[in-house]
């Protein structure tokens, strides 16, 4: 008996500094490789990509570079020509050719909360694909049951068809036990004081702007502010607020921090905030909880599905209840060490085997169908 043949649209393995879909595309695809070594997965790049996760001898990479119109112009001609049983696409668009059996993954209806983060054309690209991701894969897999359930409300979605698969945490993700190594990071960032830390992308909808106001507001003591990762859309008011609220010297802006530093970043700081407006998930949530990290989190979106009762939750559209909470943290040890305790043990019931094992569960039924 063959093994079924599976491809994968992998191109969001190809950038060097992983985030999001893309974190998410290549721990998914490292922790498929661990456990399971039976069915044949061919892996579809734009290019070489600059690391690999760990792969078994039933993965085989397929390169196949071309600047613009990547998907339809390139992976779904190579798919018809290859006729694979069954297509995955973990993070992005089913190319307009693709195998009868294919399973795509919606991570969050953003444009739709939050209209005013993206442009006209980029919110009626992303409407238009998500119609036809919903239209041309036979089953969808959904990050939360937060975006299942947009899925159905805004899209008319069959919830039959939508199956709810959460991410897992790295195991580079956990506690320091080397105060060196986080005393040496926070020197290496210039961080003299107590810090709050924030990772992710610097957008509007990451409510950024009102965290820095409430961290005006709050009663913190001498603190610093850390916001750390790309500069996305429309950042450059995000930026100059501190120095407009009087505040550049306790806002920093270090920018994309690498994985290796992240884990001692985030077991240095007083606490991990992160006020998003709307997530499908909110990986940054777990990876904070997993490093030891109290974590300050919104009522909104996903993010109470994934912090369950290890956060600290606030409205996201409150600035002074951010502020309240910010000096709350700051002054309350036994709350922190609380945080931590709880924050620790909800990351541990997250894993990217298990994941991966839901993931499969759902391609395996798709090839029976």
């Amino acid at each position: 008996m063959q093994p079924p043949r599976i491809a994968i649209d992998a191109s969001r393995i190809s950038v060097a500094e992983r985030t999001g879909t893309e974190r998410y595309t290549f721990e998914l695809l490292a922790a498929l490789a661990r456990i399971d070594r039976w069915n044949a997965y061919t892996l579809y790049t734009n290019g070489l990509p600059s690391a690999l996760p760990t792969l078994g001898p039933n993965f085989s990479l397929r390169s196949i570079p071309l600047p613009r119109l990547w998907t339809h112009a390139r992976l779904g001609p190579a798919l018809m020509r290859d006729r694979p049983d069954l297509l995955f696409v973990p993070a992005h668009v089913v190319p307009l050719l693709h195998p009868p059996r294919s399973v795509v993954t919606i991570h969050d209806l953003g444009y739709l909360a939050f209209p005013e983060a993206h442009t006209a054309r980029r919110r009626l690209e992303l409407d238009l694909s998500t119609r036809w991701c919903l239209r041309a894969a036979r089953r969808v897999i959904a990050i939360s049951q937060a975006t299942k359930d947009d899925l159905v409300r805004h899209y008319g979605a069959d919830p039959q068809r939508v199956a709810v698969v959460h991410h897992g945490v790295g195991s580079a993700f956990r506690p320091s036990d080397d105060p060196g190594q986080i005393a040496a990071t926070r020197a290496r960032y210039g961080l003299d004081a107590p810090y709050f830390l924030y990772v992710g992308a610097i957008q509007p909808r990451k409510n950024l702007s009102r965290l820095i106001e409430a961290f005006a507001r709050a009663d913190a003591g001498d603190t610093l502010l850390v916001i750390a990762g790309r500069r996305g859309w429309l950042s450059d008011p995000i930026v100059r607020r501190p120095a407009e609220l009087g505040l550049a010297h306790r806002v920093r802006f270090p920018g994309y921090v690498p994985d290796a530093d992240l884990p001692a970043l985030l077991g240095g700081a007083l606490a991990f905030v992160f006020p998003s407006l709307y997530e499908g998930f909110g990986m940054p949530v777990l990876e904070a909880m997993a490093c030891g990290a109290p974590v300050l989190t919104s009522t909104t979106s996903a993010l109470p599905e994934v912090a369950g009762d290890a956060a600290l939750l606030v409205d996201p559209g409150d600035t002074d209840a951010i502020a309240a909470a910010l000096s709350r943290l700051a002054a309350d040890a036994p709350l922190r060490a609380d945080l931590r305790a709880r924050g620790l043990a909800r990351a541990a019931g997250f894993s990217w085997e298990r994941c991966a094992r839901d993931t499969l569960t759902v391609l395996l039924e798709t090839l029976a169908r």
